[in-house]
């Protein structure tokens, strides 16, 4: 009965727990939509008609090479909710003019790239173009949501462009970044971890208690067995009886 009882009461504190992490991955999606929707207007050189590049799967264009360069930043740190800028280069090795029409990025696990986080701000560009054999940087900005947990993720970034009306794209990073929280004290994942910590320590003095009070149940209802000794000399004296050993203690007796 104790058990069932210990049990019931780790399964409510995870269910307390677990609608933290319910809200913090609504409130994550939400955030991530209306960041799409806002930040891609005022970025960087933005045309006034905004394509959807998001289904677009082009292939690299020869004589076109790419680069990437985070600003101050070597160690690719990126903090939740806040922007972070890297520049692309882009060097036209071949003999038409490179057009840049967009820059954008994506999110993935890194333990399954397959496995899409978040996309990006879409950034596109108006009269952008790379002559031949001349080298040009572009600035993109972009953050993450600020309900994204803190840990390692892979970084896709791609630069869509046309060479003579053919679009092509390149992807210019394809790594690892480092997602570290911007401020705050506790996060939804230490909240959790806290809580069940606490629960596993108040399962654990519940089950150590109940073993204490059983041991001493069963101490107090052992029952105590008296050996007495007068069965026993009764016993030894029939055993003695026509012995010397017998003879000599009458005699003893009769002195």
């Amino acid at each position: 009965m104790a058990m069932k009882n210990i049990s019931a009461f780790f399964f409510a504190l995870l269910l307390l727990a677990s609608p933290l992490l319910q809200v913090a991955r609504c409130q994550s999606e939400a955030e991530a939509d209306a960041g799409e929707a806002v930040e891609g207007v005022d970025l960087g050189i933005v045309g006034e008609d905004v394509q959807d590049f998001g289904d677009s799967n082009f292939g690299p264009a020869p004589g076109v090479e790419t680069v990437c360069v985070f600003p101050k930043n070597s160690a690719k740190l990126v903090l939740a909710g806040e922007e972070t800028e890297l520049l692309v280069g882009m060097e036209n090795v071949g003999e038409s003019h490179v057009n840049v029409i967009a820059i954008k990025a994506s999110v993935h696990f890194s333990f399954d790239h397959r496995m899409l986080v978040q996309n990006l701000t879409v950034q596109t560009f108006n009269n952008a173009t790379v002559p031949p054999s001349v080298q040009a940087s572009f600035p993109y900005i972009f953050a993450v949501s600020k309900y994204l947990q803190p840990g390692t993720f892979d970084l896709v970034g791609t630069v869509i462009y046309e060479i003579d009306q053919q679009p092509f794209q390149s992807t210019f990073f394809n790594g690892t970044i480092e997602v570290a929280e911007a401020g705050g004290f506790l996060s939804v994942e230490s909240v959790f971890l806290v809580t069940l910590g606490i629960a596993l320590l108040v399962l654990l003095g519940l089950w150590l208690h109940g073993q204490f009070q059983r041991i001493t149940k069963k101490t107090k209802r052992a029952p105590k067995v008296e050996v007495g000794t007068r069965s026993a000399d009764a016993s030894m004296e029939e055993w003695l009886q026509g012995t010397a050993f017998t003879q000599s203690s009458s005699k003893s007796k009769k002195k």
